[in-house]
């Protein structure tokens, strides 16, 4: 891959991770919840699934996926039910626990947290599509694809954990900010609003003709 290739793919990698979605939310929602240190499994799992998603469109099977409505659609409405579960949950999060003078509750495990985010991105046809239609335009066909395949995921996967602490580490820091239940309630609603609405924008998605 040409050096001037690979840095407006370095640009368009930007500009995808910084591009709000229910990766973010997820990743506010850990930092949130959890701290960063802990928090931050869950950008893991958000890149765990991103690798899946880029060998799968690298094997070929993208293709498959972006024709199929069967498999679309089954990936699409898990996802949506995903996502809404999150939104419930987030809902029902006890606001008490970081009261001053209060034990905060018992943190999810990171393996826990890495499953949430893997599923959170691995719920999303789109995604694969979106990459079957991207990567593409930065191959170069007169050089080994699997090189340029693996250059290109470790760039994506690289911009986008950088991205996912930003989201993380601030939502961690607000964290901090939150003393009365009442804050509390609102941030954890405010979340769950944000996922349930990510679920409906996914829901809304068809797949493209062709």
């Amino acid at each position: 891959m040409a050096l001037e290739t690979w840095l407006a793919y370095f640009a368009a990698c930007w500009v995808i991770s910084l591009s709000p979605g229910a990766g973010a939310i997820a990743s506010m929602s850990s930092g949130l919840n959890h701290g960063f240190r802990r928090g931050y499994w869950n950008a893991v799992g958000l890149q765990l699934a991103l690798a899946v998603q880029i060998a799968v469109v690298a094997a070929g099977l993208g293709a498959l996926l972006a024709t199929s409505e069967l498999a679309f659609g089954l990936i699409k409405w898990f996802g949506v039910a995903y996502l809404a579960y999150l939104g419930w949950r987030q809902w029902q999060a006890p606001v008490d626990e970081l009261a001053a003078e209060r034990a905060p509750r018992r943190p999810e495990r990171p393996l826990a947290l890495m499953l949430r985010g893997f599923l959170v991105n691995a719920g999303n046809p789109k995604a694969i599509v979106f990459i079957l239609a991207v990567l593409p335009q930065f191959l170069d066909p007169a050089r080994p694809l699997l090189v340029q395949y693996l250059v290109m995921a470790a760039t994506m996967i690289g911009v986008d954990l950088l991205v996912m602490a930003g989201y993380t580490g601030l939502a961690a820091r607000v964290l901090r900010l939150l003393r009365s239940p009442r804050q509390q309630r609102l941030l954890n609603r405010t979340f769950a609003g944000f996922f349930v609405a990510a679920a409906g924008l996914l829901a809304l998605v068809r797949r493209t003709p062709g």
